[in-house]
């Protein structure tokens, strides 16, 4: 697989008062084609700031962030992107709200309905093709949001915690739903996460960052067996890879409250 995805050393820096803070720090890594990244590190690590830079929604102080060879200088359509907050049109049905982005590319809407159906069944949701959001749960609400991402076609899916305002027991469920259509589409992910389980059953490496100001501390090799079911969270690779990534986590997490408390 070739690189599809190239961060080199991207810094950002931020005005805060009289002074700057540092949120990233010459952070590098790369993202094969088809692969699966987790992005994990403590609260506050720039883990959001630097998706937001490769989505082109913000611009880094320094270095560079480069897609299929070729630089990033600002939002395109071969970036979907997924937000924590539901970002549908309250006013459109399900149908609509994934068609919205192939509307705006002109295809005919015979061709957009065949695209959306796809995705309906591929997310689990056919049946509720003319529901408005208002209608549907928090979990049905991002199977949405990523079908409609994943019907744009983009080269590379951007996470920024899409999970993380669902209750525990809807998140698990998302997981699998999610690796359904990975396993699917194939697309590029890179997905950001605080959860250490979610982390390592949805990817295909976890890059575990350091506290702020953020930089990739250590790069987590999931090699465990494809398709996953939700019992693979209770073998022991599993709990071994866990293991591995709480440690480091603790680290930085201790390493940022020591700091504070220096600093106070």
């Amino acid at each position: 697989m070739g690189t599809k995805l190239q961060v080199d050393g991207v810094s950002k820096s931020f005005a805060a008062g009289a002074g700057r803070v540092e949120a990233l720090s010459a952070a590098s890594f790369t993202v094969a084609e088809g692969e699966f990244i987790t992005l994990l590190g403590p609260s506050g690590c720039g883990k959001s700031t630097l998706l937001r830079i490769i989505a082109g929604l913000e611009e880094p102080s320094t270095g560079r962030v480069l897609l299929g060879g070729r630089p990033i200088t600002g939002p395109g359509p071969e970036r979907g992107m997924v937000f924590q907050s539901y970002t549908l049109f309250p006013w459109l049905t399900v149908y609509e709200n994934i068609e919205f982005g192939l509307e705006l590319k002109g295809l005919p809407r015979a061709e957009r309905r065949a695209v959306a159906e796809r995705y309906l069944k591929l997310i689990g949701l056919a049946g509720f093709e003319n529901a408005l959001p208002k209608n549907l749960s928090g979990g049905m609400k991002q199977r949405v949001a990523i079908a409609r991402a994943l019907a744009n076609d983009p080269e590379v899916l951007l996470m920024d915690e899409p999970f993380g305002a669902l209750d525990a027991q809807t998140r698990t469920v998302m997981q699998e739903v999610l690796l359904t259509a990975w396993e699917e589409s194939k697309k590029t992910i890179l997905f950001v996460t605080h959860d250490v389980e979610e982390a390592i059953f949805l990817a295909d490496k976890v890059l575990v960052m350091t506290a702020r100001p953020g930089k990739i501390k250590a790069v987590l090799e999931v090699d465990l067996p494809r398709p996953r079911p939700f019992s693979l969270k209770t073998t022991a690779a599993f709990l071994r890879l866990k293991e591995q990534a709480l440690t480091l986590i603790r680290e930085e997490t201790l390493r940022a409250i020591q700091g504070q408390v220096s600093t106070s």
